[in-house]
């Protein structure tokens, strides 16, 4: 049930008349002052239940028309701002806003040696592609307040430049361009850039990787006006996998208001899980009772004037790329070798295709480059098979030094225990809510898109079976058929996105998940949280 927000806005009372009037006078001259009054005094102001105005933040806490200290499967909505001296719009989206070298929060920043808007540009070099996100922040409280984001993404990543750390470097000017569009020019000396690298640079062998990040660097630093912080070797390098998920964290958890100083204690926050291409992370906060051991997954984290002990490990190798390559190098592997045909005629069965449905791959081969292997879903594709094929993907059987362990030996503490469903929802990113999303039915009134972890199983076997089931289920979504029919590995996405939660976590099946990709126009993951320490946690140093 959303309770009723209600604003007051003071008012000035009209002065006293001194002069004495005739009772008719008086009357007329009454009758208009009250009319002034009614026109121009402001006047309480009340929002009627279910109101879903623009999102906007006060002094960097946003308030929802929801429960924070009961997250449920509807939509947060958004309350009104509630500045008792003005009467404002606040911009949510560069689009809407009047002028992004000012805010409408404040007319003066909280300290004099600060700007009153403040942005921040975060590039994110994924395994797929790069991203920049471009964040403004008003100072008008203590600490900056994130108002909106601009984003834009380009394509292929920087790992795709191995060996040619120059042309890695200008593949990030349409980025670069869309910050020098956004950020107005008199902000840009004193606007931070940091370039994050994620998984698919870490696996670049030898000095491939810090080629590429030095070039950025002085691609930056010669080409653009912004800053990059005092700490250059930070600002451009590769993001330990340990702040990948703990930033993520940050971000869904700020969003949600889940994390904000004026939180309310005891508020259950969001685990949050995320599916990259080249690694997936999970970063939760366990009960205070439940056991959890000393070692890197520990992360002891201080923001919003609390500190918090989170449980996070970045699984590099088991992103949804990564976790096909692997599927399709244990098929070719598994498969009987070929009798009177040559390799590249070479037609394998693999059950995590659709039936009847056909892919060409690139297999790795050691010191030789790669061969083509066309992999054929047939009439043996399907969930149940694909599903145990995983198994082995995910090597739930090795060894566990330190128990209780998900998967690939890792440990981690039971989530039964550690965080049952009553501590806490758990949120779904990325790939996870890039293959779900589009075979779902859209919530209404924007709300989030929930389901159980069985669900995604019951997806998948639909989408495994093949066309026929396929036009059943889809048969009017053209463009879903069109995207199903170019992509057979979604089954196999599908089934390792359940095998990871189900066999690896160790979620129950009727675990309900909550799939994101943005919240209030902002994209989710990492970058954020990064962003907020970007222009938070650092004295940020502006260009001569």
């Amino acid at each position: 049930m959303s309770p009723t927000y209600d604003r007051l806005e003071a008012g000035r009372p009209p002065s006293k008349q001194n002069k004495r009037f005739a009772w008719k006078k008086f009357a007329i001259g009454a009758g208009l002052l009250l009319a002034l009054v009614y026109l121009f005094v402001p006047r309480e102001q009340r929002v009627l239940p279910g109101w879903t105005g623009s999102h906007t933040f006060e002094k960097g806490h946003t308030e929802y028309e929801s429960n924070p200290s009961k997250p449920t499967g509807e939509a947060p909505v958004k309350a009104p701002p509630s500045h008792a001296n003005e009467n404002l719009t606040h911009a949510d989206s560069f689009e809407s806003d009047p002028d992004p070298s000012k805010t409408t929060h404040c007319k003066v920043p909280h300290s004099a040696s600060d700007k009153l808007v403040q942005y921040g540009l975060m590039l994110d070099a994924g395994s797929t592609g790069s991203r920049i996100h471009i964040y403004k922040f008003n100072n008008c409280g203590p600490s900056p307040a994130y108002e909106y984001e601009v984003f834009k993404m380009t394509q292929p990543g920087l790992s795709s430049f191995a060996g040619h750390p120059t042309e890695a470097a200008a593949s990030l000017n349409v980025l670069m361009d869309e910050a020098m569009r956004v950020v107005p020019a008199a902000l840009r000396k004193c606007t931070p850039v940091a370039v994050k690298a994620t998984a698919g640079l870490r696996l670049l062998p030898g000095s491939q990787s810090a080629d590429i990040l030095a070039a950025v660097s002085s691609h930056l630093r010669t080409a653009y006006p912004f800053a990059l912080p005092a700490k250059d070797a930070d600002a451009v390098a590769i993001m330990d996998g340990a702040d990948e998920g703990v930033f993520a964290w940050v971000t869904a958890n700020y969003l949600l208001n889940t994390v904000r100083a004026d939180t309310p204690p005891k508020t259950p926050t969001y685990a949050v899980l995320d599916l990259g291409g080249a690694s997936t992370q999970i970063v939760f906060a366990p009960v205070p009772d439940a056991p959890l051991h000393e070692g890197d997954h520990k992360y002891d984290l201080d923001f919003g004037g609390k500190k918090r002990i989170l449980y996070q490990h970045s699984y590099l190798g088991f992103g949804l790329m990564r976790a096909r390559a692997s599927v399709h190098r244990l098929v070719d592997f598994m498969a009987p070798p070929p009798e009177g045909t040559s390799t590249a005629e070479r037609v394998v069965s693999n059950v995590c295709l659709a039936r009847g449905t056909r892919r060409t791959i690139e297999l790795a081969v050691p010191d030789h480059g790669t061969r083509a292997v066309t992999m054929d879903g047939m009439a043996v594709g399907g969930f149940d098979a694909c599903a145990r094929l995983m198994a082995l993907v995910l090597a739930k059987d090795a060894v566990c030094a330190l128990p209780p362990c998900s998967f690939g030996g890792v440990y981690q503490p039971a989530l039964s225990e550690a965080f049952p469903s009553d501590a806490g929802r758990v949120l779904l990113l990325s790939y996870f809510y890039d293959r779900v999303a589009p075979l779902v039915p859209e919530p209404a009134n924007d709300a989030p898109l929930t389901a159980t972890v069985d669900t995604i199983a019951d997806l998948a076997r639909k989408v495994c079976t093949g066309r026929d089931e396929w036009l059943k289920k889809w048969g009017t979504n053209v463009g879903l058929m069109a995207e199903l029919e170019g992509r057979p590995e979604w089954c196999l996405d599908l089934t390792f996105m359940h095998g990871l939660l189900r066999t690896g976590y160790e979620f129950d099946g009727a675990r309900e998940v909550m799939f994101g990709k943005k919240i209030a126009g902002t994209e989710l993951g990492w970058c954020l949280g990064a962003g907020i320490k970007l222009v938070g946690g650092v004295d940020v140093q502006c260009r001569v």
